[in-house]
């Protein structure tokens, strides 16, 4: 791969989520200053990226990757996106914004699987090239965060702004980028979904797997939802930032993963990161501002451990577990049923526990709300813990 070609994958990358990480995190903090939304208006809202993150397989797998270069519909996307952006800003109700960010989010999560195959299909050696163009997309995500942060603009609209323009930029470098044609073959609803894998819950393990995978996401829901407003609620300063140390952890996290792997087994493994989960949430329960701060750094920093050890383990084990035949058809499933199904469910609950726990005075008795996620983790690391046997080294299928 010419460095030049390189340069431009990293750039993408680095726009691709720079643009997620500006308007996402502190969404729910926006929604509560500019709109007065409710928990549960606050979930629906984030339950919107679900819904696209279930719709979008088919979109890549049935019209792009047929018709289209991959480039070029990304830029289309993606400039659409910008201008949605900046729509969502000038709405003053919360119930039109959910649509805003819905339409938007069927726009820009097709345009993930879009950039990863504009970078695989140049790279010659994809097991060590693409961790490096990768690892771009998470630095803009922290840059992301840092940058409001440091500007103090996280309860303003000045976030959506900031996403629009980049989304804008990354528009117009799509059609810069090296070309993509589409890839002409046959698909259908069936292949798109992933339910060639299907197969894979006859192994019981990979079942209790999939199972625990989907209500872990509940928990998740919690923290990407209303980490943000409570943090900003309880005055910690600068929340945005700080929490950027999350995506810092993970970067780090994610190095430890291949050692690990086939040395401890994936059970103890996705155990340390459902066991992260229960610690991240009795942090954020028993955490303040002042003399306990350092317990809320802990719960953000702990991100690296609960995201890694569980979901790119995750992704691992499915690979191992599917084989080159059906490696993408059970990953797609993966996603679906994780970023879509599960995240659907608890975005839906967690903002249903956000308003049972609302004071009359606004504010939250955020100790209550924060033992929902820890039980819910709790009780799927029980039901891990009791019914995954799975061998230490995880053969193909």
């Amino acid at each position: 791969m010419k460095a030049k070609t390189g340069s431009l994958l990293a750039s993408m990358m680095f726009l691709e989520y720079f643009i997620w990480g500006a308007w996402y995190v502190t969404m729910g903090t926006y929604m509560v200053e500019h709109l007065h939304a409710t928990g549960i208006e606050i979930g629906a809202t984030y339950g919107a990226l679900a819904i696209a993150t279930m719709i979008s397989p088919f979109f890549v797998g049935l019209i792009a990757d047929r018709f289209f270069a991959a480039q070029r519909i990304m830029g289309v996307l993606h400039l659409v996106g910008a201008l949605l952006l900046f729509l969502a800003t000038k709405i003053q109700d919360s119930d039109t914004f959910y649509w805003i960010i819905l339409l938007y989010s069927l726009l820009y999560m097709p345009t993930i699987a879009l950039s990863n195959s504009v970078a695989f299909s140049q790279m010659t050696d994809p097991g060590k090239q693409f961790p490096w163009i990768r690892v771009f997309g998470t630095l803009g995500w922290i840059i992301a965060g840092l940058l409001i942060g440091q500007l103090g603009i996280e309860k303003t609209s000045a976030t959506f702004y900031m996403a629009s323009a980049v989304s804008g930029v990354l528009g117009l470098l799509s059609f810069m980028l090296p070309n993509t044609p589409p890839k002409a073959q046959s698909a259908d609803a069936s292949k798109a979904l992933g339910t060639e894998a299907f197969v894979l819950f006859k192994e019981r393990p990979y079942l209790i797997f999939f199972i625990a995978a989907i209500l872990v996401c509940i928990p998740l829901s919690f923290y990407y939802g209303f980490a943000n407003p409570f943090l900003n609620e309880i005055h910690f300063e600068n929340a945005a930032g700080k929490m950027t140390l999350g995506q810092v952890s993970e970067a780090v996290f994610i190095l430890a993963i291949p050692f690990l792997f086939n040395r401890i087994g994936v059970k103890k493994m996705l155990l340390l990161g459902m066991t992260a989960w229960i610690l991240r949430y009795i942090c954020f329960a028993y955490g303040n501002a002042e003399a306990n701060s350092w317990m809320l750094y802990g719960g953000i920093i702990l991100h690296g451990i609960c995201y890694d050890f569980f979901f790119v383990t995750g992704y691992m084990y499915t690979e191992k577990k599917a084989g080159e035949k059906i490696k993408n058809a059970a990953q797609g499933l993966f996603t679906f049923a994780t970023y879509g199904v599960g995240m659907f469910i608890g975005t839906w609950f967690s903002g249903y526990i956000v308003d049972q726990n609302k004071n009359t005075d606004n504010t939250h008795n955020w100790q209550n709300i924060w033992y929902v996620p820890a039980y819910i983790a709790l009780g799927v690391l029980i039901y891990f813990i009791v019914f995954f046997k799975e061998k230490k080294v995880v053969s193909q299928s």
